[in-house]
């Protein structure tokens, strides 16, 4: 297993954690007391059968992909004769339901109850899910903007990162995104611009590599705390099915409705093909200026 996460050195450490994760919990728990020659398509099979059972198939998959990595490396060093993984069943996913959206009056509503949610407010959520719908941004990326990457002369917002939690470090802003594509420059509606403006006004002087949405007692935001307090303010606002995933998706569907090409759209959401774009939520690196007319329309 260590040496296979050798060879992982130019991946993220988010993807490498996961990976280590599969191993610790699953894998060697289950597999970890066999020899080799023991590990057999049979034993893989019904192992993977059982990590989707009790962790579902999104779960399996990843475990199969780091188990085939490790069998991978023993056959190249011939310590057995053979991926044992290569043959056993192909998990299948399946079908996943359209992710729904909110239509623009529900956006404005949402917006104004979550002003009178109290704990939303202590939170400091109301602006935080207007800035995500107003970019189309998710938590992690939002959470790590910090003042030096906005410009609100030119209306617009660099994203140059994203907050994630590590083992044994805990919160960091990583100087990357989930794709190469989510590095990008995107325009502000005037309306977020304004709020943004009031934003830093009632907060006087400020480093500008603080984080523009900090954690309440400062510091980085944790994108899975904030999940969690989203969903009770979602609840209270009696839209629990909401998830931050239809903040994105609520985005690219009224760019869509205006018009704008899957491309534009991916710029606006950071996905590197166009296809993920149209399959799942309906380059380049600065959003077509349509879309920020299209989201003036939340406000």
């Amino acid at each position: 297993a260590q040496a296979g996460f050798a060879s992982l050195g130019s991946q993220p450490p988010t993807t490498r954690q996961s990976y280590r994760n599969r191993v610790n919990n699953q894998i060697l728990p289950a597999l970890g007391e066999l020899r080799l020659r023991e590990l057999t398509t049979g034993t893989v099979d019904r192992f993977l059968k059982t990590v989707t059972k009790c962790s579902g198939p999104a779960m399996a998959k990843m475990t199969r992909s780091v188990l085939s990595g490790m069998c991978g490396l023993a056959a190249r060093h011939d310590a057995i004769d053979r991926n044992p993984v290569r043959d056993a069943q192909v998990i299948n996913h399946p079908r996943k339901a359209t992710p729904k959206s909110l239509t623009v009056n529900e956006v404005r509503q949402l917006r104004a109850l979550m002003t009178y949610d109290d704990k939303a407010v202590e939170r400091d959520l109301p602006e935080f899910v207007s800035f995500m719908l107003a970019t189309g941004l998710r938590i992690g990326e939002a959470s790590a903007v910090t003042w030096a990457a906005v410009d609100l002369d030119a209306d617009r917002v660099e994203v140059r990162g994203t907050v994630v939690r590590l083992t044994g470090q805990g919160l960091v802003l990583m100087a990357t995104t989930k794709t190469s594509a989510g590095m990008r420059m995107l325009a502000l509606p005037s309306w977020c611009v304004q709020m943004l403006r009031a934003r830093a006004a009632r907060r006087g002087a400020h480093n500008i590599e603080d984080p523009i949405f900090p954690a309440l007692k400062r510091g980085l935001r944790d994108p899975s705390n904030t999940q969690a307090d989203l969903r009770d303010s979602l609840a209270w606002c009696g839209l629990d099915w909401v998830t931050s995933h239809v903040f994105r998706k609520t985005t690219a569907t009224l760019l869509d409705n205006a018009g704008l090409s899957a491309r534009a759209i991916a710029d606006q959401l950071g996905h590197a093909q166009p296809s993920i774009t149209q399959d799942v939520y309906m380059g380049r690196k600065i959003a077509s200026p349509e879309a920020t007319l299209a989201l003036e329309q939340f406000d």
